[in-house]
């Protein structure tokens, strides 16, 4: 019980005295995990794309040549970045850039560091992203792409209108997996001189000793940044998914033919716009109106009559009555 007092002692003054540098390190580390996190979707997307295009034997021999070409580069770039780690990948292209390039300048100064760390981790992202968009892609139904092609679409029609928006529902999960490892994967841009929440921890140990102490620190907020990002992301998903409860549509046969199902709370395109739906909703409503009051008059009646039902009137639904004596 000593130690912990003595641990949650030297945390608060750890605290009172830096915590605008940690505060410093948050936001560097969120910012390099947001924006690395949308280049990567970009540069996946694209390879995803690009990795999919079908194409047959009747094809020309330069189309065929021209995508197995980026096939092949699309594989060996997805391979190399995540098939090594992030700290030498940023290890050699920070260190490595300016070797092999005479006069290469873009990394100088600390908005160089923000430049490389930025590079590194979207590059390493869109590596893991471009599988991801792959599988996506692959796991909606061929028999939407045949229909689709059957209408006329071509191929861009396609993939824009009909697979993509299935595709990204199916890899929201992965994006936020990926912006999550982004958070904590960071933290190896200390390599490279980059002052992310992690080489504030280091740079603080470095004056004061207090290593574990500080380490705990770092690790309740990393654990809170990843908590919070979860939270966000799980309610962004749920929006995109909507109602739980859909029924099927019954007021319009075309509806019904259609097999169309509507949301409860949203309604369906035919309550809205079709003047037919409404006015069949209104002329079974009617003849129902009719038919209870039919029948709240018959126990009324006197004895030896009955009703007779003539013919709609003008087909609204309203039903003439008349008596007839014995």
């Amino acid at each position: 019980m000593e130690k912990l007092l003595e641990l949650g002692y030297d945390m608060s003054r750890l605290w009172e005295n830096y915590w605008p540098n940690y505060l410093i390190g948050i936001r560097n580390t969120l910012i390099v995990a947001v924006v690395a996190t949308i280049i990567g979707c970009i540069i996946g997307l694209v390879c995803g794309i690009l990795n999919t295009i079908p194409y047959t034997k009747r094809d020309s021999l330069g189309k065929r040549f021209v995508l197995r070409l980026i096939r092949v580069i699309v594989r060996i770039y997805v391979e190399v970045f995540r098939g090594t780690p992030m700290i030498l990948q940023a290890v050699f292209i920070y260190y490595g850039m300016p070797y092999f390039i005479d006069g290469f300048t873009a990394f100088q100064g600390y908005s160089g560091i923000w430049f490389a760390s930025l590079l590194v981790v979207s590059i390493n992202t869109g590596s893991y992203m471009a599988e991801s968009v792959r599988g996506g892609i692959i796991s909606v139904d061929p028999g939407q792409t045949e229909g689709a092609q059957a209408i006329g679409m071509t191929h861009v029609q396609t993939m824009t209108n009909v697979i993509l928006p299935q595709a990204v529902r199916n890899i929201v999960p992965q994006i936020g997996n990926n912006f999550i490892i982004n958070i904590k994967d960071t933290s190896v841009m200390f390599v490279i001189g980059f002052i992310e929440f992690f080489a504030t921890h280091q740079n603080i140990v470095g004056v004061n000793y207090l290593y574990f102490p500080s380490a705990t620190i770092e690790m309740i907020g990393y654990l809170c940044m990843t908590l919070l990002a979860s939270f966000i992301l799980r309610k962004i998903e749920k929006k995109m998914d909507g109602s739980d409860s859909y029924e099927l549509a019954q007021a319009d046969v075309l509806t019904m033919s259609a097999g169309t199902y509507s949301n409860p709370d949203r309604g369906t395109p035919f309550d809205e716009r079709n003047p037919e739906a409404q006015k069949s909703m209104l002329r079974e409503e009617l003849r129902r109106q009719a038919e209870r009051d039919a029948a709240a008059w018959e126990p009324a009646m006197p004895r030896g009559c009955f009703p007779w039902r003539g013919k709609s009137d003008a087909g609204t639904g309203r039903w003439l009555s008349a008596f007839r004596s014995c």
